[in-house]
């Protein structure tokens, strides 16, 4: 399992305007507090000298002593015993200034004026009282408070900037932005977080068996690192957070391969089959020029069948002769094809038309034995085909698949020119009869999950310059593993030996992938934060891509840990019927900072998930969503390239694109009409060749295409990078 980035990067949070605010009087306060007022002392008439004088006028300034109280408003965490030299009011409204006078405003709150501090108590100028010279007037008692009393509006009050124990009770932070960066901080295009799986070098390691069962999550399935009991299931683990006990939920297993089921012995005993199942229909025999030396020749599609086969077989006795290899011929009926005291069988007419009847005769036919036995047999059935009838591609798929069955790990190479046009399986009605199409999609959607289910490959192969319909029979090579190849006559030995060697190390594959609930899937079925996917054969060069994003809205808060744990498992069936799983799990650091993910990024793996992401859209017909994925990933690489200023990646970025041009421009000239069965348009046989190769491209494969392709266009320099 490796990253596309050493981190897991998560777009950073928009920024939040803040600036200061007035809250409305007529919306209820946020957080109230009662303002404290301290009301004027009662006017007290003195009599001195023949004068009379009211204790509420103010004496003049050399004579005046500061008061703690005032007819401003402030709030409870205003230090009333702070001396200001000057008290200053703003931002109140009018009705709420303190009269000139010092006397309460008419709409004042009456228990605001009454309302006085616990530990102050005002000073009369000039120490005068009504009970005395020099003694204090006696505070007035508080009154209780009273829930009906009408709630002040919430003003900021401006206090001197002297005091440093006064802090506005509503005062929002500083809207101050971060100092400019150089490099560029916005959200990356695309999506960085890409894992690869390469499946053929996991399930080919040479790996010591972890002792004992795998302990489980009840709930998510994620393997758990427990000590304890391994027969018993846990209900808490850190992917999905489903812990009940008052511990903290069990961590993920980092590393380990068990044994689910032990070896079959017949399976170790068996061999897999090699089933060629070759069209023998009247548009075989067909005829192009082929020029030997100075002399032209005109040779049948069949006859360079032929000659292919035999080229195969006799390589094969030679190198792999325990191999047995089976024949299969169809036009108007189909041929299992014997070999010495074993005779053929030939099933035609109502038989091509019931699927049970088929499947339980190729079930009972005799399976043929190694190579070394039956070489001379096979050669004399291959020398002796002759072109004629119909196209009976559906009833001789079912019967060479089912043959295969019963030995996991088993190819069949499928070889016409022409589109299927019997009752089962008919591909030649799709522009007039839309149920029979539909019916015969589903045959081979549900042919093809039969053939992965018992481990059997199955390769199409088509000759150049015809229509065999490669979009719908590309379904049932793409769900098993296999090819799906036009090929030029001349060039079909070496299209049969590329898929024979290319052997299957393992069978009945599914891929689970865990995240934490933070983060889920992107381009998954499953749009959680788990996704399984059912791989079936799996051959020694294969490589498979995921995606995977943070949960929206609330799952960046959730990553404040600042790690992400993911965990791979790996079931799968080996050549001798023992089933395994093998699991994975690995921690990476979250990082907001895109200079940083940027700097990690790793071209070749970002390059393969969008040529497979975009791939597997555009064969379901969805081209604008095809589109729309390779134009972003497109936009992060370049973004990579522009940080990175490699000339390397410069170089391979240019040869990708090119490679990504059917995706890109010119999709159009690998669709067809649209379909009868659906609004999407379906693929031409280029196309769907092209675009299913790419969906099961590995960097190796992809390289080599884009080397390819680089070469032979002369339009990469218009190319935009």
């Amino acid at each position: 399992m490796e990253f596309a980035c050493n981190f897991v990067y998560v777009p950073p949070p928009p920024k939040d305007s803040q600036q200061a605010f007035k809250r409305s009087a007529l919306l209820p306060p946020v957080s109230w507090a009662r303002p404290l007022r301290a009301p004027p002392p009662p006017p007290v008439e003195v009599k001195a000298a023949g004068e009379s004088k009211v204790v509420g006028e103010l004496p003049d300034k050399s004579q005046r002593q500061e008061r703690t109280g005032s007819t401003s408003v402030f709030y409870d965490n205003v230090d009333l015993g702070q001396k200001y030299p000057t008290r200053k009011t703003a931002l109140l409204p009018p009705h709420l200034r303190p009269a000139a006078s010092g006397q309460p405003s008419p709409h004042d709150d009456v228990d605001s004026q009454s309302s006085w501090h616990a530990d102050k108590t005002p000073n009369l100028p000039g120490g005068l009282n009504g009970n005395g010279p020099g003694q204090a007037i006696p505070s007035a008692p508080r009154l209780p408070p009273r829930p009906f009393m009408r709630n002040m509006p919430e003003y900021v009050v401006l206090l001197p900037t002297s005091s440093t124990t006064e802090k506005p009770l509503l005062c929002p932070p500083p809207a101050t932005s971060p100092p400019a960066s150089t490099e560029d901080k916005g959200p990356l295009p695309g999506n960085p977080n890409v894992i690869l799986v390469s499946l053929g070098k996991l399930l080919s390691e040479k790996v010591q068996h972890t002792q004992g069962k795998p302990t489980s999550c009840s709930q998510c399935g994620a393997v758990l690192d427990c000590n304890y009991d391994n027969l018993l299931q846990t209900n808490g683990c850190s992917f999905c957070e489903s812990s009940e006990r008052s511990s903290a939920p069990s961590a993920g297993l980092q590393h380990g391969l068990f044994v689910l089921r032990p070896a079959q012995k017949l399976l170790s005993a068996s061999q897999p089959l090699l089933i060629f199942c070759i069209d023998i229909s009247a548009s075989m025999s067909i005829t192009s020029q082929v020029s030997a030396g100075t002399q032209i020749l005109h040779r049948s599609r069949l006859e360079f069948v032929q000659e292919a086969v035999l080229l195969c077989v006799q390589k094969l006795s030679k190198q792999q002769p325990d191999t047995p290899v089976g024949l299969i011929t169809f036009n108007y009926e189909v041929t299992i094809h014997g070999y010495g005291d074993f005779p053929s069988r030939v099933l035609s007419e109502d038989e091509l038309m019931d699927s049970r009847h088929l499947k339980m005769a190729a079930s009972v036919s005799t399976i043929p034995p190694p190579l070394s036995n039956t070489k001379n047999f096979l050669e004399e059935q291959v020398k002796g085909l002759s072109a004629v009838g119909t196209t009976a591609l559906g009833p001789a798929a079912l019967v060479a698949i089912t043959m295969a069955s019963r030995h996991p790990g088993s190819k069949v190479i499928i070889c016409t020119d022409g589109k299927a046009n019997t009752t089962l399986g008919n591909l030649e009605v799709e522009d007039t009869d839309a149920r029979t199409l539909l019916s015969s999609t589903i045959f081979y959607q549900e042919l093809g999950e039969d053939a992965a289910d018992q481990g059997v490959t199955v390769s199409v192969l088509s000759i150049e310059g015809t229509d065999c319909r490669l979009d719908e029979l590309g379904r049932l090579a793409d769900r098993t593993g296999g090819k799906v190849v036009i090929a030029n006559p001349r060039m079909l030995q070496s299209e049969f030996e590329q898929i024979i060697e290319n052997s299957t190390i393992a069978t009945k594959c599914a891929v689970t992938l865990l995240l934490p609930k933070s983060m889920r899937m992107r381009g998954e079925k499953e749009a959680g934060h788990k996704a399984v996917r059912k791989v079936g054969n799996v051959h020694l060069e294969e490589e498979i891509t995921f995606q995977f994003v943070a949960s929206e809205p609330e799952g960046t808060s959730d990553l404040s840990c600042g790690t992400v744990s993911v965990q791979l498992q790996l079931r799968y069936m080996q050549k001798n019927g023992q089933m395994m799983l093998r699991v994975f799990t690995m921690t990476r650091n979250v990082t907001h900072d895109s200079s940083v993910a940027l700097s990690s990024l790793s071209l070749p793996i970002i390059q393969l998930n969008s040529s497979q992401a975009s791939a597997a859209l555009a064969v379901r017909g969805r081209f604008l969503d095809a589109r729309r994925e390779s134009e972003q990933q497109m936009k992060l690489i370049e973004k990579v390239i522009e940080h990175n200023r490699s000339a390397e990646d410069r170089e391979t970025y240019k040869e990708w694109v090119i490679t990504m041009e059917p995706i890109y421009n010119n999709i159009l000239n690998f669709t067809r009409a649209k379909s009868v069965v659906s609004d999407s348009q379906s693929l031409t046989d280029a196309g769907a060749a092209l675009l299913y190769t790419m969906k099961q491209s590995n960097r190796k494969t992809i390289m080599i295409k884009n080397h390819q392709n680089l070469h032979s266009s002369p339009h990469w320099k218009q190319t935009k990078y």
